[in-house]
C-alpha cells in the first residue's frame, strides 16, 4: 500500500480527499498545515506521495512544503491542489496538480499520471 501525506487546512475538503485517496489504495496521513505535515517529515515517516493544498495558514505554502518534503524522502512526488490560479507552470517533474474543487475522476487521473494504480 502506498503512502500519502494530505494537507489541507479545510477540514471538510481534507475529510473527502482522504477519503478518495483511501478508496485509491492509499494509506493516508492528514496534517492541517505545512507546519503540522513537517512534523511528521521531522519524525522520519515516510510517504511516497504528498497531496498539499498550495496555500494554507502557516509558516509555509504547498512550495515551501515540497521543496522541505523531498529532503526527507527522495524520489517523493506531488500533487498540488488550488483553487486560485494555474499552477502548471511551477511543476517539477513528478509533480502535478488539480484544480479546486475536484472530483474523484480528477485525483485518479493525476494519480495515474504520477504512476499510481488506482
Amino acid at each position: 500500500m502506498s503512502t500519502v501525506l494530505l494537507v489541507e487546512d479545510e477540514l471538510l475538503v481534507r475529510e473527502l480527499a482522504s477519503e478518495d485517496l483511501a478508496e485509491a489504495g492509499f494509506e493516508v496521513t492528514c496534517a492541517g498545515n505545512g507546519d503540522d505535515a513537517l512534523a511528521y517529515l521531522n519524525e522520519g515517516r515516510q510517504f511516497e506521495l504528498l497531496f498539499t493544498d498550495i496555500r494554507m495558514p502557516g509558516t509555509v505554502d504547498g512550495w515551501q512544503l515540497a521543496e522541505q518534503a523531498r529532503d526527507f524522502c527522495p524520489g517523493i512526488k506531488v500533487i498540488y491542489a488550488t483553487g486560485v490560479g494555474d499552477a502548471g507552470d511551477r511543476l517539477a517533474n513528478h509533480e502535478r496538480y488539480v484544480r479546486k474543487p475536484y472530483n474523484l475522476a480528477d485525483l485518479r487521473k493525476v494519480l495515474a499520471d504520477l504512476g499510481f494504480a488506482t
